[in-house]
């Protein structure tokens, strides 16, 4: 296991942990996750680290990686395109996203960062009447909340609006040992937002949205998931004409190590 930084394009340093050698899989976080907060990535890496380079790294504005005004989607592709070229010795890399995770994989993919395949778990989709879209006006409300020293507001946002948890189990979650990392990652939760754009809007995806994207695709969702994420997957594999959905084991939007690293290994190898 090594640690390091890469320079992105406009001189934000983003940290990363990598193991193993071999041929590059990056591993990304969703809304407010880092690599202090998602232990299973360091198992799953560890597992995979055999037979491949895999590599995690810290979003712009999380844990140890920088972050640079003002923010755009864009700035986040040259994050991965960076953490590619630099520690994964620039050969096109299988890349895996958690959650909104998946949705920066696949803009970036669609931008033009090398990319020989994308694995996503779960990325959330809603684009029919099954489930409450995201408030039409939800990243403005997040960046005013950061913006007036409200970030414990903007994470309340996130919980309620996307995590679907009652305004009542929030409020008592404020009180809690981990809300105060929460609110430290507060800034980063629009970034995500704007990653998401108009997916979560109860209407179908647009026919351009990932038109680029002519890689393979793996999405993935856990068989006990909540339904709206699995009709969310099955939505986003019938938009894209490379992509294979497959169902895994695992509940609640997240899977175990043990599960994840072999379906990752066979889809990396091709198999």
């Amino acid at each position: 296991m090594s640690q390091g930084t890469v320079t992105s394009a406009d001189g934000t340093a983003i940290a990363y942990t990598a193991w193993g050698d071999g041929d590059p899989i990056v591993l990304i976080d969703g809304a407010t996750a880092h690599r202090a907060t998602t232990p299973e990535n360091a198992q799953t890496a560890e597992l995979l680290a055999g037979g491949f380079l895999v590599i995690n790294y810290d979003r712009r504005g999380r844990g140890d990686s920088g972050d640079t005004a003002p923010y755009a989607v864009e700035r986040e592709f040259e994050d991965l395109a960076a953490i590619i070229e630099r520690a994964g010795g620039g050969r096109p890399a299988t890349v895996f996203g958690w959650s909104s995770g998946g949705h920066l994989a696949l803009n970036a993919a669609q931008a033009g960062v090398p990319i020989a395949r994308l694995a996503l778990f779960e990325p959330p989709v809603i684009a029919d009447d099954g489930h409450p879209p995201l408030p039409p006006d939800y990243v403005e409300r997040l960046d005013a909340a950061v913006a007036e020293g409200r970030p414990g507001d903007a994470v309340e946002l996130f919980l309620t609006a996307v995590a679907g948890m009652p305004e009542e189990a929030v409020g008592g979650m404020r009180e809690a040992d981990f809300w105060p990392a929460l609110e430290a990652v507060a800034p980063t939760i629009a970034y995500d937002g704007r990653n998401v754009g108009d997916t979560m809007s109860g209407k179908p995806l647009r026919g351009d949205l990932w038109d680029k994207v002519g890689v393979p695709v793996l999405v993935l969702y856990g068989e006990d998931t909540w339904p709206h994420l699995a009709t969310g997957a099955r939505a986003l594999a019938d938009h894209l004409p490379t992509a294979t959905l497959k169902a895994v084991p695992g509940e609640n939007h997240s899977t175990s190590p043990s599960v994840l690293a072999p379906v990752l290994r066979d889809f990396a190898e091709g198999a």
